[in-house]
């Protein structure tokens, strides 16, 4: 048998390939992005970048409505944004296997929140399943898959990114191929208006009861018999893993199956020991459900709530004892992440950090630009949100505050769920300002590619969607389309955008300097003609320093990839090309 050493992400890809999923579809996020992009490496299976999470929700919801499997798979937030066909694919079920995966982020790693999405399936009554390896994530896929079919239900595959990252030994498997059950019109169970919504919520019920009889037998609820009957624990996907260690002579009753729960399995493991310990990351999901039984179990109490947990965090939760981990005695100073060397969205920030603006934000790389030394964006909610919350800051000061609001979003995100919030603002005669920071990428996230781009998922030639054209569509008469290492234009154009009363777009355009990998070649400081303004420095560029003694600005020739700025912004001329 084939062994590869995988990631969860790769591996869930690899059980995606071995179930016979023939369709897959996604939107890039940290710590799920991985796994469309190792599908995508399989000929066997179409896969897509979606413009975002509903929409890839959707497409897997009517590859299996065609009878075929189909996968879906984002980060924990980007089950947010897919919640509404969510809850009615939990009514209409599945022809063809369907599998939603989940990547949820304790310790917020890259997200702006915790939450727990196990949640969702309780909510949606749809089954979930909690891998606690790379081997789990492969074979909890498959059988995923198996149970969707089975019990005609999407079912949730909940992973951290602790699993997604992490790597494990799998055993890998041949492809199995799944015989296409086509489309077959049956409006009573794809349909969802209330007069068949209301019964499909009743077979919905049915199909979670005999879920929870599943549960009994399954054998990933498995339990681990310990020889120290005094303390038990009951625990699901990584945080097992975590307990095993911290306590090895401990039992352990191992729920791969997180909802619905085997309730007589629970509670005859309960009845063999003194005390027993629910032990799950963030929410006390589990804990909740088992003392609504009647038991008496101890969770939450002890086990903290937010953030990562880990052996030694589980272990000084329950017993007091402190382990001695590494300390470094050295005194390292802070370095806070910042836009890359050559970022085009530097010079965007650097502009309107020096205007009287409200600046609301978004997700991506550009979110960087709220840190200091630039501080040049107030808000960040969600995908697509700046434009939305800076036209309900709009109405709410109704010119009343002389300060112009300025929305700031990425090229993908704009397409992710920037231009319904545009044409609100067109419709609801709004007079914000939306600066589109096009990069030509998803960058964020490892340049993904989307609509803009002109490549799909597997690098093939694919149609450009014109923002410009777009945003004209949307009905915005006043566009500027600019070089974003124009200093001069984008500043102009940011003045004059943001001095009408009428709705406005500036598009900034320049690719990211890591995805093309640019070097123009270095700047220097010339010392004799600097004068320490710093103004250079206040661009934010990890190239550019500042020396303390000296009281002149310097710039580290390996870091600096050419692209000006500094040189644009200085007052007396003292930055050139290396070579010049």
């Amino acid at each position: 048998m084939n062994k590869a050493f995988l990631s969860g992400d790769e591996a869930i890809a690899r059980g995606a390939y071995e179930a016979g999923v023939k369709v897959a579809a996604a939107y890039p996020g940290t710590p799920s992005t991985e796994i469309l992009e190792t599908v995508s490496q399989y000929e066997e299976i179409y896969s897509e970048w979606s413009v975002n999470e509903k929409v890839a929700l959707e497409v897997a919801l009517g590859a299996s409505m065609a009878g075929v499997r189909a996968l879906y798979a984002s980060k924990h937030v980007g089950v947010n944004v897919a919640a509404d066909p969510l809850f009615s694919a939990a009514y209409i079920g599945s022809r063809g296997g369907l599998v939603i995966v989940t990547a949820d982020d304790p310790g917020l790693h890259s997200s702006q929140n915790e939450q727990d999405n196990r949640n969702y399936g309780k909510s949606a009554r749809i089954p979930v399943l909690s891998p606690s390896d790379s081997q789990e994530a492969k074979d909890f896929t498959i059988l995923a898959f198996d149970i969707s079919e089975m019990f005609d239900v999407p079912v949730i595959i909940r992973i951290t990114t602790r699993i997604a990252h992490s790597k494990t030994v799998v055993s890998l498997g041949d492809r199995k191929e799944v015989e296409d059950k086509g489309y077959i019109k049956d409006v009573s169970k794809n349909l969802i208006l209330p007069q068949f919504a209301k019964k499909r919520h009743y077979s919905l019920e049915e199909r979670i009861n005999k879920l929870a009889q599943f549960a009994e037998t399954t054998p990933i609820n498995t339990e681990i018999e310990g020889k120290d009957k005094t303390i038990g624990f009951i625990s699901d996907g990584v945080a097992f893993q975590y307990v095993r260690e911290a306590f090895p002579e401990a039992g352990v009753l191992k729920l791969g199956m997180s909802y619905p729960l085997p309730e007589q399995k629970i509670r005859n493991f309960v009845s063999k020991y003194k005390k027993v310990y629910i032990v799950e990351e963030n929410d006390p999901f589990l804990e909740h459900l088992i003392k609504s039984m009647g038991l008496e179990v101890i969770g939450k109490e002890v086990i903290p709530t937010v953030d990562e947990l880990s052996p030694d965090i589980i272990k000084q939760s329950i017993t007091g004892y402190k382990t001695n981990l590494l300390k470094m005695d050295i005194d390292i100073p802070s370095r806070p992440p910042a836009l890359c060397p050559g970022c085009g969205h530097r010079t965007v920030f650097y502009v309107l950090s020096r205007m009287k603006t409200i600046i609301t934000g978004d997700i991506g790389c550009y979110t960087l630009g709220a840190l200091p030394p630039l501080n040049a964006m107030d808000t960040c909610v969600d995908m697509g949100a700046s434009i939305t919350i800076a036209h309900g800051i709009d109405k709410a000061l109704q010119k009343k505050d002389k300060r112009k609001i300025v929305g700031v979003i990425g090229d993908s995100t704009f397409f992710h769920s920037g231009i319904t919030g545009l044409i609100d603002i067109v419709y609801n005669k709004g007079i914000s300002t939306i600066v589109i920071l096009d990069n030509s990428i998803t960058a964020m996230t490892g340049h993904q590619t989307h609509p803009g781009v002109g490549e799909d998922i597997k690098g093939a030639p694919a149609p450009i969607i014109d923002i410009k054209a777009l945003v004209h569509a949307a009905g915005v008469k006043h566009v500027w389309d600019v070089d974003a290492y124009d200093y001069k234009k984008v500043k102009d154009a940011l003045k004059q955008a943001t001095s009408i009363d009428e709705p406005s777009v500036v598009i900034a355009r320049r690719p990211c300097a890591l995805y093309i990998k640019l070097n123009n070649g270095a700047y220097v400081v010339e010392k004799d003609k600097c004068i320490g303004c710093k103004i250079c420095v206040d661009i934010g560029c990890p190239a550019i320093s500042f020396d303390t003694d000296t009281k002149k600005a310097y710039i580290n020739e390996f870091l600096c990839v050419g692209c000006d700025l500094c040189a644009q912004v200085c007052p007396v001329e003292a930055i050139h090309a290396k070579n010049n």
